[in-house]
C-alpha cells in the first residue's frame, strides 16, 4: 500500500493555503508519498466540492501533482454567532465526527504514516491518538511567538494571576523583553473560556510527535536555537521542532479585474516608488480611522495603493463617503484605493512597490520578506503585536506605529511613510530584507536549513514505526 500522509487545515485560508504550500514542498522532495488534505467547509454554507477542488488544484498548482487528494468536510450548522477568533475552534470539534470517518477509511487503503494538524485543529488529536497515528502539529506563525505559547502550560502553575497584572513577561532564552501589553489577549485573561483552550492546545502541542514551524533560520535564528535546545521550555518538555518554511503561496492565477487594474497601475508607477497598504480579511477600520489614514497619505506625498476595508456600520458606504471630501481626486495621480480586496502576493512582488504597511499577519510578514519589501507595522489581533516585536527588534525589517486614545494619527502614519522610503533607516531596514530575501530562496534549497528540517521530519515517521514494533512499510494498526 502507497505511504499516506494526512494534512488538516484550520478554517481560513490563511492556513489552507500555507498547509497546501507545505504538501507540495513534502512532495516535491518525497514523490513517492501520496497526501491527502482535509477541508473543513465555513459554517451555514453550502459546498460544492467537486468545484472547489478544481478551483484548489488550478490556483495552488496542484494539476501537476496528482498525488494530493482533497476531502471535503461538510459544511456545519450554527444557530447562534460564533466570534471570529473562536469560530475555526468551534467548526473543528464539531467536525470531528467526519475527520474520524476520513481517517479510518484512508487507513484501510493506504499506509497512513501520520497526520499533520493545524495547532487550531488540536481537538483532533482526541482522535488521532485513539487511532494510534503520530501526529504534528503545524504551527502558522513564527518560532518566536510558539515559544511564548508553549510557555503558558508553565506560567499557568507558576501563578494563581492573570497575565494582565504582570508588568513584564517571563524572560524567554533566545527572545527579547515581552511587555505584557504585546501578549495576545487570549494569554492575558486566565478566568475567560479563550484562555483555557489555548491552555489545552499548548498542553497537547508540547506532548506531540513534533510541531513543523512555517519560518527558517536566517530570520529567526536566535529564538530557533533556544526553542530547539529545549531552552525556552523546563523539564525537558519541547517536542522535535522542525522549521520549514517559508511556506507562501505564489501569485494567484487569472486575477479578476480588480486584480488587473492594481497591477496595471503599478506598471505606470515608477521602481520602489509605491507604498502598499493591506491589512488582512479581518482589518476593518473606523470611518474616523480611514479619515486619519487618508490625510497622513496625503501628507506624505508618496504613491500609494490602498486597500480599504471598513467596519461594519460602514460597509454600505462609498469609498467617497468614507474618505475626507475630495481625497480620491485629489491623489488621483499618485494613489489607487481599492475595495475590499486585492492580490497582494502579486502587488508585493511589483517592483514599483517599495513599502509595506501590514497588519503583521505572519504570512503577509513572510510574503514581503520572500519578495524584499520592507514593513510598516500596524498589529491588530492575535499574535500580530509580538509579531511586530520581532520583526522591528529582532529581523529589524520595520518601523513600528504608535498609537494615540486609539487611532494612529495621519501625522505618524505620514511620518513612518517618509522615514521608511526616504531616511537612512529605511535604507539599513530595505538592504537587510533584501539579504533575508535571498536567505528565503535558500532555505528551501540544496543543503538549506529548510530541506535539512524537512528530511528529520520524514526520517521520524520510519522512527515512530520502528519505536512500536512495526516495519516502516507496515501499515498503523488501530487499537
Amino acid at each position: 500500500m502507497k505511504d499516506t500522509l494526512v494534512l488538516y487545515p484550520a478554517l481560513g485560508k490563511g492556513h489552507l493555503n500555507s498547509m497546501i504550500e507545505l504538501g507540495k514542498f513534502i512532495l516535491t522532495h518525497n514523490p513517492s508519498l501520496s497526501i491527502s488534505i482535509l477541508i473543513l467547509s465555513p459554517p451555514n454554507t453550502t459546498v460544492q466540492p467537486e468545484q472547489e477542488i478544481r478551483k484548489l488544484t488550478t490556483t495552488f498548482g496542484c494539476e501537476s501533482l496528482p498525488s494530493i487528494t482533497f476531502h471535503h468536510i461538510p459544511s456545519i450548522s450554527f444557530s447562534v454567532t460564533v466570534p471570529p477568533h473562536v469560530l475555526p475552534l468551534e467548526v473543528c470539534s464539531r467536525s470531528n465526527h467526519h475527520a474520524n470517518h476520513i481517517l479510518q477509511s484512508i487507513s484501510k487503503s493506504s499506509n497512513l504514516k501520520g497526520v499533520i494538524l493545524d495547532f487550531m485543529n488540536y481537538s483532533t488529536n482526541q482522535i488521532t491518538s485513539t487511532l494510534d497515528i503520530p501526529t504534528y502539529f503545524f504551527y502558522t506563525s513564527g518560532a518566536a511567538s510558539l515559544a511564548v505559547f508553549l510557555q503558558l502550560p508553565s506560567t499557568d502553575k507558576m501563578t494563581t494571576k492573570s497575565l494582565k497584572e504582570f508588568h513584564m513577561h517571563p524572560r524567554i532564552p533566545g527572545l527579547p523583553p515581552i511587555p505584557i501589553a504585546d501578549m495576545p489577549d487570549e494569554s492575558k485573561h486566565r478566568e475567560s473560556k479563550t484562555y483555557k483552550v489555548f491552555l489545552d492546545m499548548a498542553t497537547i502541542m508540547k506532548k506531540s510527535d513534533g510541531i513543523i514551524v512555517n519560518t527558517f533560520e536566517a530570520i529567526e535564528g536566535r529564538a530557533l536555537k533556544a526553542l530547539k535546545a529545549g531552552l525556552c521550555l523546563p523539564e525537558g518538555e519541547t517536542p522535535p521542532i522542525f522549521c520549514i518554511g517559508p511556506m507562501i503561496s505564489p501569485p494567484l492565477k487569472g486575477e479578476d479585474e480588480r486584480g488587473s487594474l492594481c497591477l496595471s497601475w503599478l506598471d505606470s508607477q515608477p521602481s520602489q516608488s509605491v507604498v502598499f497598504l493591506c491589512f488582512g480579511s479581518m482589518g476593518r477600520f473606523s470611518k474616523a480611522q480611514l479619515k486619519e489614514i487618508a490625510i497622513g497619505l496625503e501628507k506624505s506625498d508618496h504613491r500609494f495603493l490602498w486597500v480599504v476595508r471598513s467596519d461594519i456600520d460602514s460597509e454600505k458606504l462609498s469609498l467617497d463617503e468614507l474618505l475626507p471630501e475630495g481625497f480620491l481626486e485629489r491623489t488621483k495621480e499618485k494613489g489607487m484605493v481599492v475595495r475590499n480586496w486585492a492580490p497582494q502576493t502579486a502587488i508585493l512582488s511589483h517592483d514599483s512597490v517599495g513599502g509595506f504597511v501590514t497588519h503583521c499577519g505572519w504570512n503577509s510578514m513572510l510574503e514581503a520578506i520572500c519578495v524584499g519589501v520592507p514593513m510598516i507595522a500596524w498589529p491588530m489581533y492575535a499574535e500580530q503585536r509580538l509579531n511586530r516585536l520581532f520583526m522591528v527588534e529582532e529581523m529589524k525589517v520595520g518601523l513600528q506605529m504608535n498609537e494615540s486614545n486609539g487611532l494612529i494619527s495621519a501625522t505618524e502614519l505620514g511620518e513612518r511613510a517618509k522615514e521608511l522610503m526616504e531616511s537612512h533607516r529605511g535604507i539599513d531596514i530595505r538592504e537587510r530584507i533584501l539579504k533575508m530575501k535571498i536567505s528565503a530562496k535558500e532555505a528551501r534549497g540544496g543543503g538549506g536549513s529548510s530541506l535539512i528540517d524537512l528530511k528529520k521530519l520524514v526520517d521520524s515517521w520510519s522512527e515512530h514505526a520502528s519505536n512500536n514494533g512495526l516495519s516502516p512499510n507496515t501499515p498503523f494498526l488501530f487499537r
